[in-house]
């Protein structure tokens, strides 16, 4: 089984397909010993522990660490006894229990099991006898999957309230920091940007203090050996399934030891336990490769897409759709729109998502967000007749919505001024013209979940956009209490999540699509819901080859939603052939952002042949393995390919920026593929054998212009 225990030396051993984590308890501490390659279990493992056995705490690689009591590095948690003001406490050992599969995290999205054969978690309970604050360390391994998810639940037993300051989710300690790290970064229009670094004394950490996980920083970070790229080399991978503030850090020692922490951000946090009341944290996953950074997103990638996204849609091939937004902003009205669904369903398009402006006095972004009544001026037979023509072409209807944003100028807002976080006497901070309405708030929450019931009820909705365009400032609440005020930004989330399976679990029909101005929130928790982001708002061609592959290293092309849109791009100006950006739009949830009744009649039959060509692929883009070839980080060119499961079928795409004089001849390395098969390129009489494919590769013939990209696909022919 995936979790074994030696009772005799308190040892505990999580076996995972390929992987082994393995810690101890040790004078009641919880001590950690290996995260690596799989080991056989056996007591001899032990010996792993025989250099700690005289360590003082300040150099005891512990599996929660506490402060105060002698260990001066990042602490897993902190509490403070609101009595006496003391913040001392010391989590011991109390008991442990080994659970089949996996259980629920209460109100919090996270990975989850099928069957209960598929995993074992491991709970290690923690007591504090002076305090009474109880946590339990949860640990879950996987039968098929190198990774390791992990949480923990505190409990307040004693007779004082306590205040959690500092409640992580996982801590781990290596005996060294030969590492380099790897996390993404970036801004809106620019997300995903992989950072590569060599990691020494002192603190690298990335987070986020915006009340969403952000443009800026991914709740994603890596440590690499040296050594380590796409297909060689350890990696050791954390992601937090969490959409709010988050803190990542790897912690250097004076003994060169490494301290990685994940979990909620302590920055502008706390918690109050009441004796009896419980905290539960989000969850951690912990993904380990022998195999270097391509093996890592690979295990992301099957987990994420079968094991936290959820629902209808989760192993369907998911639409090919045309988006109003940049073909008309907020200037359109019914006849307009009818026009694009009727160009899209003659190019085989098979959905059609109306944005922005369809509601209240909608016309620019200064207005009615929280008023979510047709504007009749646009849409005299309301969403219903809209979506009744755009269902009569064939087509299915989707919607963008906005629940989590109120605009001043609203009826809403005039009516409850103290539904949005603001704090009293103090200015509040306008930002895209709107405010964030107070989700920490039954009464808040109620509304939005009644509201967009009533049109999903209605209106034959199968798509929804749902976006939030700003993030939180002035964070407070006339609901809650003063001494309740810094739990607001994490009730908030808890709230959206609360709205969130409230309104999938009525709706199973409906795809949702999550949005933040794009990838402002992307992130395994908004997964849970929605099985598909909007990954950024910028759709120029050669923008998005960075954008993709760097929102690769953790999240599965299934997640990824991409869009052909017009040139000049609207965010960078940029002209690339429509040939160029299909390739990059295919490479993800396929669709197209601009007015299809603008294109020629060449440019029309070639959409056709995109929207034909990505059907045929489409299976394989959204459920194959991913194998990245050519960085766009690291110059001119950019490939990536996707293999079936069985190895029968791939798709290969390459890129190049600019155009080169005199090139040398190029050759393609391909990977994933099975070496002992002979592989079909394309329509064409041209056969070649994995094992060339792979060591080889295959000859690339490009025109001389700028912007160019090719697609073949790969058919095994024995």
């Amino acid at each position: 089984m995936p979790v074994f225990v030696d009772e005799k030396t308190s040892l505990f051993h999580l076996q995972a397909k390929n992987m082994s984590y393995i810690f101890r308890i040790m004078n009641g501490y919880p001590v950690h010993g290996y995260w690596g390659k799989k080991l056989n279990h056996q007591r001899g493992l032990a010996h792993l522990f025989r250099p700690y056995a005289k360590d003082f705490l300040d150099r005891l690689p512990q599996e929660y660490p506490q402060y105060g009591s002698g260990d001066h590095r990042n602490p897993a948690y902190q509490i403070r006894l609101e009595e006496d003001g003391s913040r001392i406490s010391e989590l011991v050992y109390k008991n442990h229990r080994i659970v089949k599969g996996k259980p629920k995290l209460a109100g919090l999205p996270a990975v989850y099991t099928e069957t209960d054969k598929e995993a074992e978690t491991l709970e290690v309970v923690l007591t504090d006898p002076y305090s009474g604050l109880e946590a339990i360390l949860s640990y879950t391994v996987f039968k098929d999957f190198d990774c390791l998810a992990r949480s923990v639940r505190f409990t307040n037993k004693g007779k004082q309230t306590i205040r959690l300051l500092r409640a992580l989710s996982a801590s781990v300690d290596f005996p060294h920091n030969r590492f380099d790290v790897l996390y993404l970064s970036g801004a809106w229009s620019r997300e995903a940007h992989i950072q590569r670094r060599p990691i020494g004394p002192g603190i690298t950490s990335i987070e986020s203090r915006r009340g969403a996980s952000g443009h800026q920083l991914n709740p994603f970070m890596a440590l690499l050996s040296p050594n380590a790229d796409e297909d060689q080399g350890e990696v050791y991978g954390f992601s937090f399934v969490y959409s709010g503030n988050f803190l990542i850090a790897a912690e250097v020692d004076q003994f060169f030891t490494t301290r990685v922490s994940v979990g909620i951000n302590p920055f502008d946090f706390s918690w109050k336990l009441a004796p009896g009341e419980s905290f539960q944290t989000p969850e951690t996953v912990m993904v380990y490769s022998s195999r270097g950074i391509g093996e890592m997103s690979r295990t992301f990638h099957r987990l994420y897409r079968t094991r936290l996204a959820r629902g209808v849609y989760r192993d369907k091939e998911r639409p090919i759709l045309v988006n109003n937004w940049e073909a008309t902003y907020f200037n359109f009205n019914e006849e307009k729109l009818v026009k694009i669904a009727k160009a899209a369903a003659e190019l085989g398009i098979e959905l059609f998502v109306l944005d922005d402006g369809w509601f209240g006095k909608r016309d620019d972004a200064t207005t009615s967000l929280g008023d979510w009544q047709e504007d009749r001026r646009k849409l005299p037979r309301g969403l219903a007749g809209l979506a009744k023509r755009v269902n009569d072409l064939g087509l299915k209807f989707g919607l963008w919505v906005e629940p989590e944003m109120v605009s001043p100028e609203s009826e809403l807002y005039k009516k409850h001024p103290d539904w949005c976080l603001h704090v009293k006497g103090r200015r509040r901070t306008l930002a895209r013209n709107q405010l964030i309405l107070d989700l920490s708030r039954q009464d808040v929450r109620e509304y939005i979940i009644e509201t967009f019931s009533g049109i999903f009820s209605r209106v034959p909705v199968s798509f929804v956009k749902w976006d939030m365009n700003r993030n939180m400032t002035e964070i407070g609440s006339e609901k809650w209490p003063a001494d309740r005020q810094m739990e607001i930004a994490h009730r908030y989330i808890l709230g959206l999540y609360e709205i969130l399976e409230r309104l999938t679990s009525a709706f199973p029909h409906i795809l949702f699509e999550n949005c933040s101005s794009g990838g402002g929130r992307f992130d395994p928790g908004m997964l849970y819901y929605m099985p598909q982001t909007w990954t950024s708002d910028n759709t120029d061609a050669v923008e998005r080859l960075k954008i993709q592959y760097g929102t690769s290293l953790v999240y599965p092309i299934s997640a990824i939603g991409s869009h052909v849109s017009a040139v000049p791009n609207h965010q960078v100006g940029r002209v690339t052939p429509l040939a160029t950006r299909g390739h990059v739009a295919m490479s993800g949830n396929f669709g197209y952002e601009l007015d299809l009744t603008k294109l020629t009649e060449k440019e029309k039959k070639l959409v056709k042949e995109q929207v034909a060509r990505y059907k045929q692929i489409r299976r394989l883009v959204q459920q194959g393995d991913f194998y990245r070839l050519l960085s766009p980080f690291e110059g001119n060119e950019t490939a990536w390919m996707f293999v079936s499961e069985d190895k029968k079928e791939a798709v290969v795409f390459y890129f190049r920026v600019l155009s080169e004089p005199h090139p040398p001849r190029k050759r393609l390395l391909l990977k994933g593929l099975d070496p002992d098969r002979v592989y079909r390129l394309g329509e064409k009489a041209e056969y070649f054998a994995g094992d060339q494919l792979m060591g080889a590769g295959i000859p690339l013939r490009l025109p001389r212009e700028d912007f160019t990209s090719l697609l073949f696909k790969l058919s095994a022919a024995t």
